[in-house]
């Protein structure tokens, strides 16, 4: 098991949320970037603004890190255009994956034709450009049953509308690793909330985040059967440590 191939490793704090500056964000995510370089860390996943920084970054070094960024991040419900020019923006500027927070809102309200039209067309339009897409369900925000159904939601639509054979390119996601959960229960990834996930995903296949922070813990979700762990404790990971963090 290669685990640095599973590992999308990951800084989305903004400056104001981690109290430091622009610039220091930017020798943040330059960091990241070259730690994926340097240990064959399959991905980063970064906030959009600094897509196109390190888009240059990876491309000077002649590196194959996998360069991702975040759409509609972290509530979801951002109106659909407003998603797609975020996405186009970022593919314009070179990310090779984005991660959607789906309306997982409007899910709950019942609102199954908005989540169904931002689904399509949002997949539709970033497999048209050659990149693949995730969609974070945001799993600490909802009941089993809900993480059930839009599970089967976003399979149903992919499989349907987009077709069978671009199902490897379209994710289901687990967390942001930002919703504020109440008694500190867990914001992200576990056992049981990907298990739910991988037994209604279909040929879709599964990332878990939030919350992966040690070797052992990665291990875990590999064997379970995700295909991608988003993390930002990936160098730990890899190394063997533990480290503390919500992320």
């Amino acid at each position: 098991m290669n685990i640095n191939q599973y590992l999308d490793s990951t800084y989305l704090k903004t400056p104001e949320q981690a109290g430091i500056s622009n610039s220091d964000t930017l020798d943040i995510v330059h960091k990241l970037a070259q730690e994926a370089i340097d240990n064959e860390i399959y991905a980063v996943m970064i906030r959009p603004d600094y897509v196109r920084s390190v888009r240059e970054l990876l491309n000077e070094k002649k590196s194959n890190v996998v360069l991702g960024t975040v759409i509609g991040f972290p509530e979801g419900t951002y109106d659909l255009n407003e998603k797609l020019r975020e996405a186009q923006k970022a593919i314009a500027d070179g990310a090779d994956e984005l991660d959607f927070v789906i309306n997982y809102e409007a899910f709950k309200k019942g609102d199954i034709d908005k989540v169904k039209e931002e689904v399509e067309t949002a997949t539709s339009i970033v497999l048209r450009e050659g990149k693949l897409v995730k969609w974070i369900i945001e799993t600490a925000a909802l009941t089993d049953d809900q993480i059930v159904g839009i599970t089967q939601l976003i399979r149903d639509i992919v499989t349907e509308k987009i077709g069978e054979e671009n199902t490897s390119k379209v994710f289901v996601k687990s967390s942001t690793g930002f919703y504020k959960t109440e008694n500190g229960e867990s914001n992200g990834a576990n056992e049981h909330v990907i298990k739910l996930m991988l037994e209604n995903a279909g040929l879709l296949p599964v990332k878990a985040s939030g919350g992966v922070r040690t070797t052992e813990e990665a291990k875990k979700m590999i064997d379970l059967g995700v295909k991608r762990i988003g993390t930002s404790s990936a160098l730990a990971i890899i190394q063997g440590k533990e480290i503390s963090g919500n992320y």
